[in-house]
């Protein structure tokens, strides 16, 4: 770590009023603050305390004297070949008109509006709208079967519920509107109103006169409306966003709004070397905690440009996001892993056919970077590369390179530092005593956790202190229930989370560890390995695997050749004792359409179980291919 990081770090923990007073200059309070941190009751933290803000005041109105005409949004959908710009006058009339029509379904400060949309502009408007009343939001990501989806409606009991026809994905179309009718069935506190936004892509609609909304009709009434902004307490609730993979009863992760817009505010400064006026395109969903953080809020904040966008990364063909990048100048691009393991299959030709020389960086989160794909996006696009870790716990990074502070060496496969106003540890999971260099240890933050990270757990501060906090008896720490190293120069690596551990004969191996010591096979696109049950050692891994050279599929001999490899990789990198009891090679890993590995789906297949809800998967053939292997 650099002396000047170092130095900015230390200060945001040893300093954190003085260092936080300074960056909650960079948003408009309507009331000033007159306490920066109240940590009286730990874990829970309260920062700017009582001083009065308003989420989207900060995104839009404040910009409206200088940026009007500047474009906040620009729509892209390759499902339906749609592609507009959105001003920042035109953003603030359409969110100034949902606020009307929700204030006119009697929602108003602290009320819960649930919103389960597809990737278009009206989500971004109920979003904003709700963040103007003093409205909770509740984005759920579209595609959650309708118990599911249910159990979030009745967890946070909305007045209103927002969604859509249907949405599209690789020219599939997804119905909405059936799925929330059967889960409004299933609610025990369904909501009083549902407003639809007809796309046009459902013929035929059951209606419910006494309850459905048609949002087009609606807003006629209130064209030209302006909706006076509710100034909040720092501290009050901005949003609701329910973790992926939950089971069991939801968990609402519960944000507040004064420490969140600082924290976004200086994030896209500090962490993402962004300037007002410039282009960010990050190719997440609004339903996820990227859209929530780096779609929506702190781009518009920052008076920024954003790109949301509506489809796949090889449709029309595997160069549009680089063809995106080249037509709007985008200077900050930010995806995941996942996507760049799918680009890597792809012709070369597809990123060498545009000009990239507008962005200055691609930022990657989601899940851990290996090493060959680091390596391999960095040479592709000749631009500096950044891995960074974070939660939606924590709703923007902990682990980052912060080229807006100072440019660092890269190291691949790394989140880098830990960012400022995290005091992270990497710690013994026997004592909570802190690892050495490159000894593997617990990620965890010594709280306070700083703005912007969750307040609390929506309903329940109990389950919030017992899911976070209780990792260790002798020592109050949040645990990211991550495995990970420091190395000598500062630098950390994620190994996976601490619930994805094999346990081979009392030896304790990091899936991760492996994936990534098969990852550095030059012919591997992606690789997922799972502990399945063995009578003998306990668990042993197995390993799926996507080639890069699908030719290879057809020839047995050259399979069972790189099967050999595969082994001898893992064996040099990690030791027999990691070694895989199988490789299995497929033509494609079931990932949910956010890009997330179903490991624990694989899992329960290889050991004969039930894979559980599989509402959210992209490719229904993915699972059919990991059962077939099985039944071979």
């Amino acid at each position: 770590m650099s002396k000047k990081i170092n130095e900015f770090h230390q200060k945001s923990v040893d300093k954190p009023d003085e260092f936080w007073a300074e960056q909650a200059k960079l948003i408009h309070w309507e009331s000033d603050f007159d306490q920066v941190l109240d940590y009286s009751r730990p874990p829970f933290a309260k920062w700017f305390l009582n001083g009065k803000t308003n989420l989207c005041f900060n995104a839009i109105d404040r910009h409206l004297e200088g940026r009007s005409k500047q474009s906040a949004i620009v729509y892209i959908s390759t499902e339906t070949n749609t592609e507009r710009a959105i001003s920042y006058q035109e953003l603030y009339k359409e969110v100034n008109i949902f606020a009307a029509l929700l204030k006119k379904k009697n929602v108003g400060r602290g009320d819960r509006v649930l919103i389960y949309m597809p990737m278009i502009p009206e989500a971004v408007y109920a979003m904003l709208a709700c963040a103007r009343i003093g409205a909770i939001h509740s984005v759920v990501f579209g595609g959650f079967a309708a118990a599911s989806l249910a159990q979030r409606v009745d967890d946070c009991a909305p007045k209103v519920m927002i969604t859509a026809d249907a949405g599209m994905r690789g020219g599939r179309i997804i119905p909405y509107k059936g799925l929330v009718d059967d889960a409004l069935e299933l609610a025990q506190k369904p909501p009083a109103h549902v407003i639809l936004v007809k796309r046009g892509l459902v013929e035929k609609l059951d209606w419910n006169e006494e309850r459905d909304v048609d949002y087009r009709e609606a807003v006629k009434s209130f064209d030209g409306e302006e909706v006076s902004v509710e100034w909040l307490e720092s501290n009050e609730p901005s949003y609701i966003l329910y973790t992926s993979g939950t089971t069991g009863k939801p968990k609402g992760v519960q944000r507040d709004t004064g420490g969140h817009a600082v924290a976004l505010a200086a994030s896209m400064s500090h962490i993402y070397d962004a300037r007002a006026g410039e282009t960010i395109f990050t190719t997440s969903d609004i339903g996820w905690v990227v859209g929530h953080s780096y779609i929506v809020y702190a781009p518009l904040i920052m008076g920024m440009t954003t790109i949301l966008y509506e489809g796949l990364p090889t449709t029309p063909d595997p160069g549009i996001w680089w063809s995106i990048v080249e037509k709007y100048n985008v200077n900050v691009l930010f995806s995941s892993p996942t996507a760049i393991r799918v680009l890597k299959k792809q012709d070369p030709k597809f990123i060498d056919s545009y000009s990239l020389d507008s962005l200055r960086h691609l930022f990657l989160a989601g899940e851990p970077l290996d090493e060959s794909t680091h390596r391999w996006i960095s040479n592709a696009i000749k631009k500096p590369v950044h891995d960074h870790f974070w939660q939606t716990e924590t709703g923007w990074p902990v682990l980052t390179p912060m080229p807006g502070v100072e440019k660092t060496a890269v190291k691949y496969g790394s989140p880098s530092f830990p960012a400022y106003g995290y005091n992270l540890k990497v710690l013994r999971e026997s004592d909570a005593s802190e690892a050495d260099p490159n000894e593997k240890g617990l990620v965890s933050i010594v709280p306070p956790l700083p703005p912007g990270c969750m307040s609390t757990v929506w309903g329940d501060d109990e389950r919030f202190v017992k899911t976070y906090f209780s990792t260790f008896d002798s020592k109050l720490v949040y645990s990211t229930f991550d495995w990970g190293i420091r190395d000598q120069d500062g630098y950390h690596f994620i190994l996976g989370r601490t619930d994805d551990v094999i346990n081979v004969a009392g030896h304790r191996i990091g899936t991760r560890e492996i994936e990534e010591a098969i990852q550095n096979n030059g012919n591997i696109a992606e690789v997922a390995v799972v502990g399945v049950e063995d009578a003998l050692k306990g668990q042993m891994p197995i390993a799926f695997v996507v080639r890069k050279n699908f030719a290879d599929e057809d020839d047995s001999e050259k399979s069972e050749l790189h099967k050999k490899e595969i082994m001898k990789q893992v064996d040099q990198s990690l030791g027999a004792i990691a070694r895989p009891k199988a490789v299995y090679f497929v033509s494609m890993l079931p990932k949910t359409r956010s890009g997330k590995l179903l490991r624990r789906s694989i899992q329960a297949i290889a050991e004969d179980r039930d894979p559980g809800d599989l509402t959210t998967l992209e490719d229904l053939a993915a699972i059919e291919e990991i059962i077939k292997v099985f039944k071979a």
